[in-house]
């Protein structure tokens, strides 16, 4: 049997964030700026690490694009000039420290091709290896509502029952077909579901027909919130996805070979006791420029 200690964090933020375009014809989407609750301006993808650093994770691999290894790496890896260091407060530069610090865990990979999401977690394969994996969205941010981090729970779940993790949260069926979403039957009601089906972005007729899930009002189903812990062998059925040009909306994704893997060794959903901010879009990333910053729940 594997470890079922969870050291390494994949975050792919290749993509070209055309929905936000033209902000990122010049600026990432990953690197878009939010305000946090210490009232620090950061880059969204500095949010995301540090998510997976409260969850215990030691090595963060990001995917970009190989012409945006200089930018990421001036974030992670790269000490300010003299000239800015001594322009910082004794408080940003003490942060700088900490950010030097925090680029040590950071492994920068590279997606040649923008192929979708399920293409970007592939590139990670050789680096990931043969271990379990937290996998996060590179355009979302979290808020526990409790004193453990949206991904902590994440990992001390996947500790549990040491079989790969998909993050819920309850979506009305009016928006379902933006996300990924689950069927199951609950292992305990209303936080760990056993998964038995997994559809991306399925039409309300699907989601009725297949999705159902026991105790849920008729027009709420259940979604994916944003994380995942995952099993290595996710990357065989994204090998054969890549090999057999299967896309789904015209790209390799995750979801559907988070079925297949669910069909071979099993899943376990969990209900996230936590908020999740989407920044891909900018009526939500607007919303997360106000929300994030809160400290209430």
């Amino acid at each position: 049997m594997q470890s079922n200690k969870v050291r390494k964090a994949v975050i792919p933020v290749a993509g070209f964030g055309t929905r936000l375009f033209p902000a990122t014809k010049v600026v990432k989407k990953a690197l878009f700026p939010i305000i946090d609750r210490d009232g620090r301006a950061k880059p969204v993808i500095l949010a995301i690490a540090e998510e997976a650093v409260s969850a215990g994770i030691s090595e963060i691999g990001i995917v970009v694009q190989p012409d945006d290894l200089a930018v990421f790496a001036e974030l992670f890896k790269n000490p300010p000039t003299l000239e800015l260091w001594q322009k910082l407060s004794p408080q940003n530069q003490e942060y700088s420290q900490y950010l030097q610090e925090l680029g040590q865990k950071v492994v920068l990979l590279t997606q040649t091709e923008q192929e979708g999401y399920g293409h970007a977690v592939y590139c990670a394969k050789d680096w990931v290896g043969n271990e379990p994996f937290l996998l996060m969205l590179g355009d979302h941010v979290y808020k526990s509502a409790i004193d453990k981090s949206c991904a902590r729970q994440m990992v001390e779940i996947y500790e549990q029952v040491n079989q790969s993790v998909v993050s819920l949260t309850t979506m009305p069926a009016a928006i379902i077909n933006k996300a990924g979403c689950v069927g199951g039957a609950w292992k305990e009601f209303n936080s760990l579901l056993r998964v038995t089906q997994l559809a991306e972005k399925p039409s309300i007729d699907y989601a009725r027909q297949h999705l159902r899930v026991e105790g849920m009002s008729e027009d709420e189903f259940l979604c994916i919130f944003g994380l995942y812990v995952i099993t290595p062998k996710i990357f065989d059925f994204l090998a054969e996805s890549i090999n057999k040009n299967s896309r789904t909306y015209g790209e390799f994704q995750v979801t559907t070979c988070l079925d297949k893997l669910c069909q071979a060794e099993g899943m376990t959903g969990y209900v996230v006791q936590g908020k999740c901010f989407d920044t891909g879009l900018p009526d939500t990333y607007r919303q997360t420029i106000i929300d994030f910053i809160g400290n209430e729940y």
